[in-house]
Parts: structure tokens; sequence; C-alpha cells
């Protein structure tokens, strides 16, 4: 670019990077610039409410010497709960009945896939707002950029698909493996003079707030198919061979 003062012409070499990147934040007012954003938004939330959860459930535990003890497991995300020990009643583990007990299940595989696909989405989005906002021109010159995020948007809504319901099945398993029907699976309350009931376990309302937000990411990405689809050749060519007689 240049510009001319006192008679004299000024010209000033315009960087490459500068030249190819074009900022427009009007593109997220557009459908694809806009559910890109919300995508990104609600991947954040998917993966915080899911990963970043703690818990603990509780019993009373009665037994030689001991009254009313309060045992606890302490669990978290990755949910490894065959991990997860109680603690002893008392030092001398009520005369000596009682032994380790452990949750039973290890979920660790179904909640890691939920949130590891919550966070490739998160930096895939990022990449794909900065390219829409400063590169939207050689987006739309480059077929094959299209063609790409076409066939990442389509496997990424299956995925959602998959990790949502595998880990929604995981997070109904893990309410019945913390809940109060651990008690009839714990041998060391079933010996003589020894009492267990079930006091309380964490809410699990986040947990619960994730797999929404995993049906929501599901929703987003399968209908920005649509708006994906608009700006490739597929498109186009469908859209020339309606239009000829």
């Amino acid at each position: 670019w240049w510009w001319c003062t006192s008679g004299y012409l000024l010209v000033v070499p315009v960087p490459p990077r500068m030249a190819g990147s074009r900022v427009d934040f009007g593109l997220l007012l557009e459908p694809l610039g806009f559910i890109k954003a919300l995508e990104w938004i609600f991947s954040i939330f998917a993966f915080a409410t899911c990963g970043g959860f703690q818990g603990e459930t509780t019993l009373l535990v009665s037994c030689k010497g001991v009254v009313n003890k309060t045992v606890t497991a302490a669990f978290a995300y990755p949910f490894r709960l065959n991990t997860v020990v109680f603690s002893a009643p008392d030092p001398k583990r009520c005369g000596g009945t009682w032994t380790d007990v452990y949750l039973v299940g290890n979920f660790s595989s179904s909640a890691q896939f939920f949130v590891m696909l919550a966070v490739l989405v998160f930096l895939y989005c990022i990449a794909a707002l900065v390219v829409y906002i400063g590169y939207k021109h050689v987006y739309q010159q480059n077929s094959k950029f299209p063609l790409t995020d076409l066939a990442i948007t389509v496997i990424t809504a299956f995925l959602w698909l998959v990790s949502t319901f595998a880990w929604g099945k995981a997070l109904a398993d893990i309410k019945m493996s913390t809940g109060a029907s651990i008690i009839p699976g714990i041998e060391s309350c079933k010996a003589p003079g020894t009492t267990c009931r079930f006091a309380s376990v964490t809410r699990m309302g986040t947990l619960n707030v994730s797999v929404v937000f995993g049906l929501l990411n599901l929703v987003l990405w399968g209908g920005n198919i649509w708006f994906v689809y608009k700006d490739t050749n597929l498109h186009n060519q469908s859209s020339r061979i309606s239009q000829s007689p």
C-alpha cells in the first residue's frame, strides 16, 4: 500500500501473512461461524462438568466396639471405582472382622473417551474459527478445505453420538455402584455383630449436565453438517445439475 505526501510517493511492502489475512468478525453472525462458536462453548462445558467431578459415598457401620461409625469412599474422574476403598471403621478393623472393601467397576474408558473428544473438539473449533474469521477467502477458494471440514464434522457428530451414549450408560452404572445397592455385596457387613447402613452419596447433578451437553453437542454437530456441506463443491455441483434443463 502507499500514500503520497509533500509530492513524494511512499511505498510500503505488505508482509505476505498480512496480505493473506482478512479479518471479518461478521462471519460469527453467519450460521457457519455462529454454530462453530456454540460448539466451542459447549465443548468446554462438556469436559468441565465431567472431568472436574469429585464425590464420595458414605456408610454407617456398627460392629464390635463401634456404633454408627462413618466410613467413606472418595471417588472422582476418571471413575476407576475398583481402586477406591472404604476406610476401616476403627484401627482394629471391628475386632478383625472388617477387611478392605472396594467399590465395583472401572468406567474410565467411557469417561476419558467423552472428555478427550470434548477437548479435541475445543481445539478444533479454535482452529476453525481462526480460518473462518481471518482466512475465509482462502477457505472458499480451495475446495479441499470445505471437504476436509465436512469430513471432520460428520466424524465428530458420530463420535458425539457414541461417546455420549457410552458415558450416559457408564454414569447409570456409577450411580448403582456408589448407591445403597452396594451394601448386600460387602462381605464385611455380613460378619456376626456387624451392621451397615447406607448414609449418603454425593449428588451427581454435574455429571447429568455433562450428558445433556453431550447431546447438545451431538445436535449442533449434526445440524452443522448441512451448513458445512453448502460451502463444498459437492453442493455446488448438485445445484448446477438441478438447475440444468
